[in-house]
């Protein structure tokens, strides 16, 4: 329960902010949100299940509302704060205003910090060995190798890193680097979870170990939504605090089941792994020897032989998918198939396993494999746990064993990949519940090679069993996660449940919709799906564009903005900025500076540009949509999902694209008014709105803009 004590610590840090926030109004909307989160954390609605979920329009002052609602409570229990976002804008903003702000003046004595994944760190040592090595005298470390040779600027580059590192004008992570750093750099200098360790001495003053110091002593940890998936996944508090000790705030929560199933998803490419499987003997056989110890000789064994074993199976699984390669990969001109797509953009083909099931062969191969893959691996860590023993023994040289465990690092991780694949092949899906979605994939890219992939379709259970059931409480929160006016979709999608224990609250945006916005429905004549219907575009989007001064149009896909764009450059004089043109950054700092100048500025972009955009004021006052954001499932696991809908007597494109659609229109329309006196107009050129029977319901989960029907 909420005692007295944090109700009041909670209502002065309320007073306090306000007292010091310009242009502060006290809004309901805001002090309901901190009542509600405040009262679900501690317990008050139901003990165990401390799980709030929050759909809170623009404007409601959410991060505050959490903020407020959450840190008090954690400090008075001793429980940590992790603050998830889905983007690195969001990210910034909390921790450099919104946080920094609410210790200042709430009355609240708390430390935060950014917490980021290890690769986005440099290896210290890493880092000195790559500048004695790029500078062509002798490695002082034997077999440090560039995967790509540098150049004179990426020498002359590292050893700027180096000596800003070492004068501590750089404190050692990628993006606090001002310039853009080659990838194949920084791969090779980028600390990795096997060789840059903590209790090697060389590795003691890694900016990674003082990043992970700096999170031990802080309250609240800002992190993104990919880390906090890597750290469920290896059980909870081996990167973060541990689950029970922790308040989970997710914001942007909308993309948490992407995420998820991104991250519960494994892929591997058959002659690519043959090929490391190959050097795999190797390294165990030199460790082994750089070990010195009777204790190494049995695993390094063991692993010869598994990986022998291993390269036979795999050999005979590249076999098989060559031998029906013309089954799985059908030439364009009849690939009429439903579970066979074409990627024209990287070239590769793929060809989806019906309902998950792949041919017994393939399926008792599978078995095989990740049983020797879990042996190998076993083996492989044995050896080096010996090695770093070996190291902190004294038995064995720094220098000689770190390139080997960096070695055997990469190495692992690829056997950790191979045994997920394989284990996700093997496995028998349950009646119960959805099957995996299973896919191959041929590239011909760079040279001809095979992809394996699979990947859960729906990740609720997973979210229910690292995270739910684990931790001390959670929010999750963003301006859109109902869809069609429900919860519905969102929380089957995240694994919560209506009568769980779990608390939902829904609130409305301050704006005033009404007075403040219009929605136009276009009068077109042609659907969105004709042909005709880009010719329409043309035609008509010049009347539109006068509506306002600072125009954003967004279109549902790039060929169809392209050729808007080009027949309006030809056809008149209309200025227009278009997304892939210039950077996403460019654009905005261009039209912000066409808009201060009181010249006319018009944006095209595509999805990208409907979501995180943020343009108040006069950045934006005419909005246009050309089409409804209905995607096209054309990933394997979307159409391994719509096929499940299907098979189970549902209708996927009423169950899965209306709800998803209905979500993204609401985020489109989200732009346009991002302050309460804002203003403009919303115009829809799709009439599916008006002439389909789910055009209704989509209209209807819109904010209440006063509506304009063109005759």
């Amino acid at each position: 329960m909420l005692s007295d004590k944090l109700k009041q610590a909670i209502r002065q840090a309320y007073k306090a902010i306000g007292e010091n926030l310009t242009h502060f109004n006290p809004r309901k909307q805001q002090t309901l949100l901190i009542a509600e989160i405040a009262k679900t954390l501690a317990g008050e609605y139901d003990k165990d299940r401390k799980i709030i979920t929050i759909e809170a329009g623009t404007g409601t002052g959410k991060s505050l509302a959490y903020c407020l609602g959450a840190i008090p409570l954690a400090l008075s229990r001793d429980k940590k704060v992790c603050i998830s976002t889905a983007t690195v804008a969001l990210q910034e903003q909390l921790v450099d205003k919104d946080l920094p702000f609410l210790k200042k003046y709430a009355g609240l004595n708390f430390d935060f910090t950014l917490v980021k994944g290890r690769q986005r760190y440099v290896c210290r040592q890493k880092l000195t060995q790559a500048v004695t090595t790029g500078s062509g005298s002798e490695p002082t470390q034997v077999g440090f190798t560039f995967a790509e040779k540098p150049d004179a600027k990426d020498i002359r580059t590292l050893n700027s890193m180096h000596k800003a590192l070492l004068d501590g004008s750089w404190l050692g992570d990628i993006d606090s680097w001002a310039t853009n750093l080659p990838h194949h750099i920084w791969q090779q200098v980028q600390s990795d979870k096997h060789s840059c360790l903590k209790n090697l001495s060389e590795h003691t003053h890694c900016p990674f170990h003082k990043a992970r110091e700096t999170m031990d002593q802080a309250h609240v940890l800002v992190i993104n939504h990919s880390l906090l998936l890597a750290d469920l996944e290896l059980g909870g508090g081996r990167i973060l605090s541990s689950p029970e000790d922790t308040i989970y705030i997710i914001d942007e929560a909308h993309h948490l089941p992407k995420v998820t199933r991104d991250f519960s998803s494994a892929s591997i490419t058959l002659k690519g792994s043959i090929e490391w499987l190959t050097k795999l003997r190797d390294t165990g056989d030199k460790m082994a020897k750089l070990i010195k110890s009777r204790n190494a000789i049995s695993p390094a064994l063991k692993l010869g032989d598994d990986c022998q074993d291993l390269l036979l199976e795999m050999q005979k699984v590249l076999n098989f998918v060559e031998a029906n390669a013309n089954v799985y990969f059908l030439e364009e001109e009849s690939s009429q198939g439903s579970n066979f797509t074409k990627k024209s953009q990287n070239d590769s083909q793929v060809y989806r396993f019906e309902n998950g099931i792949i041919p017994q062969t393939l399926k008792n191969w599978a078995e095989d494999i990740q049983s020797l893959s879990k042996k190998s691996l076993a083996n492989l860590n044995k050896l080096y746990s010996g090695l770093i023993e070996a190291v902190k023994d004294g038995d064995t040289q720094m220098y000689l064993a770190e390139p080997l465990l960096a070695e055997a690092g990469f190495m692992i991780q690829r056997l950790e990949n191979l045994q997920a694949l394989w284990f996700m092949y093997a496995k028998t899906d349950s009646d119960k519940g959805a099957p995996m979605a299973r896919w191959l994939e041929r590239i011909t890219s760079k040279r001809l090679d095979y992809l394996l992939s699979a990947s859960p379709i729906e990740v609720g259970f997973t979210l229910e069993n690292m995270l739910w059931s684990q931790c001390e409480a959670a929010v999750l929160c963003s301006a859109t996660l109902r869809a069609l006016n429900s919860f519905d979709h969102f929380r089957f999608q995240v694994g919560l449940k209506n009568n769980d224990g779990s608390q939902y609250q829904q609130v409305d945006s301050p704006f005033d919709y009404q007075n403040n916005a219009q929605l136009v429905i276009a009068n077109m004549d042609n659907e969105a799906s004709a042909q005709e219907f880009t010719d329409e575009i043309i035609t008509k989007l010049p009347r539109y564009l006068e509506q306002g001064s600072a125009s954003l149009v967004l279109f549902s896909s790039y060929w169809q903005m392209n050729k808007v764009a080009e027949a309006l450059r030809d056809n008149s004089d209309i200025e227009i900025m278009v997304q892939g043109e210039l950077s996403r950054q460019k654009i905005i700092e261009q039209h912000k500076k066409r808009c201060d100048d009181n010249k006319i500025s018009i944006i095209f972009g595509t999805q990208s540009f409907s979501e995180g955009l943020d343009l108040p004021g006069d950045y934006l006052n005419n909005l246009i949509i050309t089409k409804l954001p209905f995607s096209v499932p054309t990933s394997p696991v979307e159409q391994a999902q719509a096929e499940y809908v299907t098979a189970k007597g549902g209708n996927p494109f009423m169950t899965l694209s209306v709800p998803d659609t209905s979500k993204k229109l609401v985020q489109a329309c989200g732009r346009l008014l991002r302050n309460e006196k804002d203003e403009g107009v919303i115009t829809l050129l799709d009439k599916r709105v008006v002439t389909k029977r789910y055009g209704k319901q989509l209209l209807d989960s819109l904010p209440p803009f006063s509506r304009v029907f063109e005759k």
